[in-house]
């Protein structure tokens, strides 16, 4: 299987155009405000973009935190969610090494799922699915 890998950083011109595929494919919203990836200037004279996205860990430390099951291993990286499970209870957020995931505004994790659409939809082709190398 494969996993959510940040090509080419520099070729990012913050579109947001990966923010609103997730938003729209996997959280059924028209804001980036509901997106498990995040596109953020770095700052500074140069104004580069920073791009955070889940690393689709071979052993999610989220989901050894989650108590419910709500989160599971997913084979290839990253992580299974099943809604239906989760208590809501944030430890999840506070267990992520990559520090993406962030709770919605009804306290779920808003949480990458590995399933490419906002790669899909990069005009710079910035993001890729790659084959996991084990992290």
């Amino acid at each position: 299987m494969k996993t959510l890998r940040v090509k080419d950083v520099d070729r990012c011109i913050g579109c947001y155009s990966c923010m609103l595929a997730c938003a729209r494919h996997v959280f059924r919203s028209h804001s980036i405000v509901k997106t498990a990836i995040l596109v953020r200037t770095r700052g500074g004279l140069q104004s580069k973009w920073g791009i955070e996205i889940c690393r689709g860990c071979t052993e999610p430390a989220c989901a050894q935190a989650c108590p419910t099951g709500a989160l599971t291993p997913r084979p290839g990286g990253g992580v299974i969610f099943k809604k239906a499970k989760c208590s809501r209870c944030a430890a999840c957020v506070d267990a992520c090494i990559a520090r993406v995931i962030r709770l919605d505004d009804e306290s779920y994790p808003i949480i990458c799922i590995q399933c490419g659409s906002c790669a899909r939809f990069c005009p710079q082709e910035v993001l890729a699915m790659e084959e996991q190398k084990n992290v």
